[in-house]
């Protein structure tokens, strides 16, 4: 048995930034959709140990709340000298208030306490998706980005860490890409086109 896809889709995640993204990666398939936030659903806690723990504990509170088919969306940045943290707490380096300027300042300081110079430190973004439906059934597909990091932080696009992240092969950093151009090789882009497929076959079941 496989996910049952709704209409419309039910966006399991209260962050506007994330949401622009997945909107405009999901936009060319036509598929009808709502978020929980305008559905004022609660954000359940993150308690798993890893991306798609996190992703289906998101989704399955979703779409329990609602009935509708659930896409959920956990993702991070992961910088290898600190042992790929901050990783699946990416989110709360930044505390209630949101702050990433504070959470990049962070990963800063973090890597100059070990030692390790900053500018050009091996990092990597990682996207996981899941699909959840009202009965538990689920679909997890994962997306990673490799890159470097550059401080002080450039940019003004993008959300998140986006500004200190410089992706393999490119001299902008994802803050400074245009909205395109990072969808072209992003890890949620990445997901995203692993979950194509899935949702492309359920829309036309």
């Amino acid at each position: 048995m496989s996910v049952s896809l709704t209409t419309p889709l039910l966006l399991a995640s209260h962050n506007k930034g994330k949401l622009r993204e997945i909107e405009d990666l999901l936009l060319p398939l036509g598929i009808e959709i709502t978020s929980a936030g305008a559905l004022n659903l609660p954000e359940p806690e993150e308690t798993g140990t890893t991306f798609e723990a996190n992703s289906a504990l998101k989704a399955h509170a979703a779409a329990q709340a609602s009935g509708l088919t659930a896409l959920a969306d956990d993702s991070g940045l992961c910088v290898v000298a600190l042992d790929d943290a901050p990783g699946i707490y990416s989110a709360r380096w930044a505390g209630e208030s949101k702050d990433f300027a504070a959470a990049m300042q962070q990963v800063n300081s973090e890597l100059r306490a070990r030692g390790v110079e900053p500018e050009g430190a091996k990092a990597y973004f990682v996207c996981v998706l899941t699909l959840a439906d009202k009965s538990g059934q689920v679909h997890h597909v994962r997306g990673e980005v490799h890159g470097t990091l550059t401080f002080p932080p450039r940019g003004e696009r993008g959300f998140g860490y986006d500004p200190i992240f410089m992706p393999e092969g490119m001299q902008e950093t994802f803050g400074e890409m245009m909205p395109d151009a990072k969808h072209a090789i992003s890890h949620r882009a990445r997901a995203f086109e692993a979950l194509k497929q899935f949702l492309q076959q359920a829309k036309a079941a």
